[in-house]
C-alpha cells in the first residue's frame, strides 16, 4: 500500500530527528509541509470565514451537482448499459425520486449552513478535499469522526456522509468526510494513500477548527470502511517496523466499519453477480495477485502481535439484511481480529439492509440506531455530554414512512 504523497504528520512537534520508534513509544512522525493549507486561515477559519454570497452558494451548488452527474456517468460508462444496468439505473432513479424530499432537506443544510465547511483542502491530488461538520457548541473542543464515505470504489464522494455528519454534529461531535480519487481517477493503492493522507491532515489540523486531536475516531462506510481499515492496518506496519510515518495509528481512539467487506477475495464473485463485474473489479484493485494485500481480513492474520497491540478498539456495524455486501463479511472479520489479540466488537442491525442503516434510518428521524451506538462509544467516558445531548429535541422526519418502504424496495443496493 502506498504512502501519502504529500509529506504530512500526525502530532506536531515530532521531527525528522525523533528517536527510532518502539511500541507504546514516540512514533517518527514526519511534519506537514509548510505549504500545504493546514489551518482554517488557508479558508477563513471557523469563526473567522469570510461569509460567501448567494452567487457563490448558487455556483458552488451547481458544481457539485455536475461532479455528480459525472460520476454517475462514468459508472454506467465502465459497467456497460446492458440490461442489468439499465434496470438498477431505473431503480436508482425511482429510489432517489421516492427520497427526494429528504434529499433536498439535507442539500440544503450541506450548501448553505454555517456548520458546514465544504471542501478543505488536505492535499495535493485531484479530490483531495474534504468537508467538516461541526457542532453548534464551539465553547471547547470537541470528538472529531473522520468518515471515508462509500460508492462501489466508483462513485464515492464526501456528500454521501452529510446526514451522518449532520446527526453527529447535534450530538456535539464533529466530522470530516474525506473525499478520495475513485476509479478509473485512481486504482485502490490510490484511494487508500488519499484517505491515509486525510487522517493526517485531521490529526495535525483539526484543533485549529475547534476538534480535540486527543479525540479522533476512524471510520468508514461499505467501500470506505474497506479503504479506510486498510489504511489504519498499513499505517500500523509502517509504525512497528520503526518507518517515518505522517500519523500514528495511537491517535485513533476507535475504528468504526459500517456495512464493509474485508475479504476481498471472497467477495469478488459476489460483486460480479451484483453487477460490479470482474474484470473491473480487478482493475480497480490492481490485478488479482494484489486482493490479499488489500484484504484487511488476510493482513490482520499476518500481523504480528506488535502490530496488533498498535490498534485502536474496532467495532463493526452490519445489518443482517444487507443483499451488498453480506454481513458474514463483518462476522467473518471479527472473529480474525479476536483470534489474533484485537480488541474487537461487532454490532448488527436485524433484518437492516445496505441503505437503511446509513440512509432510511436517519431520513426517519427520531432515535438512530447507528448514531445512539457511536455516540455511546464516543461519549462513554463523559457523561455530562451523554446528559446534555439526551434532552435535545429529537431529530425531525424528513421523509414519509410510505416513501422510505417503497424505497426500501426498489433500492439497488
Amino acid at each position: 500500500m502506498q504512502q501519502p504523497t504529500t509529506p504530512v504528520s500526525g502530532r506536531a512537534g515530532a521531527g525528522a530527528d525523533a528517536e527510532p520508534f518502539t511500541p507504546r513509544g514516540t512514533p517518527r512522525l514526519r511534519r506537514r509541509d509548510s505549504s500545504a493549507p493546514s489551518t482554517p486561515s488557508a479558508r477563513g477559519g471557523v469563526g473567522r470565514r469570510r461569509p460567501t454570497t448567494f452567487r457563490e452558494d448558487v455556483g458552488h451548488a451547481a458544481a457539485e451537482t455536475y461532479l455528480v452527474t459525472r460520476l454517475a456517468f462514468i459508472l454506467l460508462r465502465y459497467l456497460g448499459v446492458g440490461y442489468r444496468w439499465i434496470s438498477q439505473l431505473i431503480a436508482l432513479l425511482l429510489y432517489a425520486m421516492l427520497l427526494m424530499p429528504g434529499f433536498i432537506r439535507v442539500g440544503y443544510y450541506y450548501f448553505f449552513s454555517s456548520q458546514v465547511l465544504r471542501s478543505v483542502v488536505y492535499g495535493d491530488q485531484p479530490r483531495n478535499r474534504l468537508d467538516l461538520y461541526i457542532p453548534k457548541d464551539r465553547s471547547k473542543s470537541c470528538p472529531v469522526v473522520a468518515f471515508v464515505t462509500g460508492g462501489a470504489w466508483i462513485i464515492g464522494y464526501k456528500a454521501w456522509g452529510s446526514l451522518l455528519g449532520r446527526r453527529l454534529a447535534e450530538r456535539g461531535i464533529m466530522v470530516a468526510c474525506i473525499d478520495y480519487r475513485n476509479f478509473p481517477q485512481g486504482t485502490i493503492s490510490d484511494m487508500v494513500s488519499d484517505a491515509s493522507e486525510g487522517i493526517s491532515f485531521i490529526c495535525e489540523s483539526i484543533a485549529t477548527y475547534g476538534g480535540d486531536p486527543n479525540q479522533i475516531y476512524l471510520m468508514g462506510q461499505s467501500a470506505g470502511a474497506h479503504i479506510s481499515a486498510c489504511a489504519l492496518l498499513d499505517q500500523a506496519v509502517r509504525e512497528s517496523k520503526g518507518e517515518e510515518i505522517y500519523w500514528s495509528v495511537t491517535q485513533i481512539k476507535a475504528y468504526f466499519g459500517l456495512s464493509g467487506g474485508y475479504n476481498m477475495l471472497n467477495l469478488i464473485d459476489h460483486f460480479h453477480e451484483r453487477g460490479l463485474y470482474r474484470s473491473i473489479f480487478l482493475s480497480i484493485m490492481e490485478g488479482r495477485r494484489s486482493l490479499a494485500q488489500f484484504s484487511p481480513e488476510i493482513v490482520t492474520k499476518k500481523l504480528s502481535p506488535e502490530e496488533i497491540a498498535l490498534l485502536p478498539q474496532i467495532v463493526l456495524f452490519h445489518g443482517t439484511g444487507d443483499y451488498s455486501i453480506p454481513s458474514s463479511a463483518s462476522e467473518t472479520y471479527v472473529d480474525v481480529l479476536k483470534k489474533a489479540g484485537a480488541k474487537a466488537k461487532l454490532q448488527l442491525y436485524k433484518g437492516k439492509t445496505h441503505t437503511d442503516v446509513f440512509v432510511q434510518d436517519p431520513l426517519r428521524g427520531g432515535k438512530d440506531p447507528l448514531v445512539e451506538d457511536i455516540v455511546s462509544i464516543i461519549h462513554a467516558d463523559n457523561p455530562n455530554a451523554c446528559e446534555k445531548y439526551e434532552s435535545s429535541p429529537i431529530p425531525e422526519r424528513l421523509v414519509s414512512e410510505w416513501h422510505i418502504q417503497i424505497a426500501r424496495q426498489i433500492s439497488p443496493f
